[in-house]
């Protein structure tokens, strides 16, 4: 259009031009065409007349172009010259169609924000981050396990990665995402672990105390035992202290004993390790059944760690840890059953067989940065995660499906909190993947229900039943913006 101005504006320029030199040639010939005999007159004057004309229609046509590019669209107002006149001969019909087609054009529209610009999803940096904390990790428990390889206490097995962190989503940002990490305890020679059942009545059961159990160990010390030694029952001035001394309550492992034991070992153990240069090392007082923990690179980019203890269930994922929502009102000598084993190794199993890519972690992940001022708990989304993922078909969870995986977890949530009734994933599933070990009273048990607390407090149900009306239109509202 430019060029065609500047061909017009020149050819428009020679017309006049022309125009004035013809003028002036006419008012120079007057004197002429008046002694001209009359046929020649009438010739030359028709001659006029029709230049005249001429010369009025390319002015005519000028100020028409000029009109027609004053009310044509602007270049960046969207679309080529073919779609501009689409959108102005074919309007209505366009207009129908998109009355009719809204709700995709939304969903496809909101898919594309969550997969681009409103997730930060913080999984490859704490993936990175989470193995640096192994390494660390495991690098102290070898050093413990050297140092305290002849007493008489719990033996430090490698630690395993469990919670968000390591599962590859988080409820939180990056910088303030928490990596935990399960160390189990063996017990040491000559004793034994033995779980016993500490509130009756509940199926399935969750408190549970570790009685310590002293065994004959006579010929894997080469010395007599702390049954079999005449003076077992007064400590021997050159025998090491042993875990009954001051790791038990009443010969029952005691959570805040053992906690309080091993934050002093790694304080004494830090300044030895080569990490002691990279990392500032503060023990958190942040809970006394567990060891927290905050790293500080030169940087000054702090990484939380948090230990857990734990003894295992036999051969399977379940352990007895020392973590608990609340340890202000429960006794020192309760170990609470734990799946976090098995949550981390049915997640890890899923994303190898997810096909596109880790978009079921960034759905979690979207929906429990959702959960600000509500009380519900990162955990029901991510049971409610695994319930799909288990019985949907993988290929759903990909880039194009986000937006609607997301719908249907609030939706599901929303149904949930209405039938006040939401299946804990372990309990009473047959579907349970076979990379997944799980004690036999799982299967066999009835279905634990997640939601109970609703049931039994009408106030807590109203209020959730509006967050999660809350959650579904917080979600439309962002989504469209």
């Amino acid at each position: 259009m430019e060029d065609h101005e500047k061909e017009m504006n020149e050819e428009v320029t020679r017309l006049m031009e022309e125009m004035e030199r013809r003028s002036q040639l006419r008012r120079n010939l007057v004197p002429m065409i008046v002694q001209q005999r009359p046929e020649e007159q009438s010739i030359t004057t028709w001659g006029a007349v029709l230049f005249a004309a001429i010369a009025g229609g390319l002015i005519l046509l000028f100020w028409l172009w000029r009109w027609l590019r004053k009310t044509r669209p602007e270049p960046d107002s969207g679309g080529s010259e073919k779609e501009i006149l689409d959108n102005n001969t074919d309007k209505k019909d366009k207009e129908e169609e998109e009355g009719s087609d809204r709700e995709g054009v939304e969903n496809k529209q909101a898919g594309n924000r969550i997969t681009s610009g409103c997730i930060e999803w913080p999984g490859q940096i704490m993936m990175s981050r989470s193995r640096v904390v192994k390494e660390l990790v495991d690098d102290l428990l070898r050093f413990l396990r050297t140092r305290l390889s002849n007493s008489f206490v719990p033996v430090l097995q490698p630690a395993i990665g469990v919670g968000s962190a390591f599962e590859g989503w988080s409820p939180c940002e990056a910088d303030d995402a928490v990596y935990q990490l399960l160390v189990p305890l063996e017990p040491p020679a000559g004793h034994s672990f033995h779980r016993e059942l500490a509130t009756l009545g509940r199926i399935p059961a969750r408190d549970y105390r570790i009685r310590v159990v002293l065994e004959c160990a006579c010929r894997v010390r080469n010395m007599l035992c702390f049954i079999h030694s005449p003076k077992h029952h007064v400590r021997m001035k050159n025998r090491p202290p042993y875990m009954l001394d001051f790791l038990c309550t009443h010969s029952y492992l005691d959570v805040e004993k053992l906690a309080l034991w091993f934050r002093r070992l790694v304080k004494q153990a830090w300044v030895a390790l080569p990490w002691a240069r990279h990392y500032k090392m503060e023990v958190l007082p942040y809970s006394q059944r567990t060891c927290y923990l905050m790293l500080t690179s030169g940087s000054g980019r702090p990484l939380y760690v948090e230990v857990l203890l734990g003894v295992q269930v036999g051969c399977t994922d379940i352990f007895l840890t020392s973590h608990s929502a609340n340890d202000t009102y429960i006794r020192s000598t309760i170990w609470q059953q734990s799946c976090a084993v098995a949550e981390s190794k049915f997640f890890s199993h899923m994303t190898s067989q997810v096909p596109q890519g880790s978009f079921h972690l960034r759905c979690l992940h979207l929906c429990t940065r959702m959960l600000k001022d509500t009380e519900f708990s990162p955990y029901t989304l991510k049971t409610i995660v695994m319930h799909f993922l288990n019985t949907r078909p993988l290929s759903s969870w990909c880039r194009r499906g986000c937006f609607r995986q997301v719908v249907d977890i609030l939706n599901f949530l929303h149904q949930s909190v209405e039938q006040k009734q939401l299946n804990h994933f372990f309990f009473s599933n047959s579907t349970m993947p076979e990379e997944i070990i799980l004690p036999k009273c799982f299967e066999e048990c009835e279905p634990y229900n997640i939601l109970q607390h609703l049931v039994q407090n009408p106030d807590a149900h109203a209020r959730a039943l509006r967050q999660c009306e809350q959650l579904q239109e917080e979600l439309l509202e962002g989504l469209l913006d």
